[in-house]
């Protein structure tokens, strides 16, 4: 997408599904908009290589959460090496992992397996 091409997006969820997106935008420090283009877009990966569409991939036209976020973290007049940027982008994945497989662990959709060393899908779903 390039420079205002902009179009509207309409759709209709369960109310209860509604307020579970907007307390995690929310929790995210992100826009409702900003929220569903990121998860359309996490998403789609796997699903097509968004190259072959021509689209960047990024949540917002003309720019990138994650630079702002490396922005973020480089104070001016300081150096952040690449492993100090690293560890500090990757925790909060690791903090949003955590929190998507309990999720599903209290939801049942999927268990903790001790003699495979990880988790599984539940079989009775």
């Amino acid at each position: 997408m390039a420079g205002d091409d902009r179009a509207v997006v309409k759709t209709y969820v369960p109310t209860e599904q509604k307020s579970r997106w907007s307390e995690h935008a929310d929790e995210l420090d992100m826009s409702q908009s900003e929220y569903l283009r990121t998860m359309v877009q996490a998403g789609r990966r796997g699903f097509l290589d968004d190259h072959e569409e021509g689209c960047s991939g990024d949540a917002t036209p003309g720019g990138s959460d994650l630079e702002d976020r490396v922005l973020e973290s480089v104070s001016e007049g300081a150096v952040v090496s690449w492993d100090e940027l690293v560890a500090e982008l990757s925790g909060d994945f690791e903090d949003r992992l955590d929190d998507a497989v309990q999720s599903l662990v209290e939801g049942g959709e999927i268990r903790h397996d001790p003699r495979q060393g990880g988790y599984v899908r539940r079989e009775d779903r």
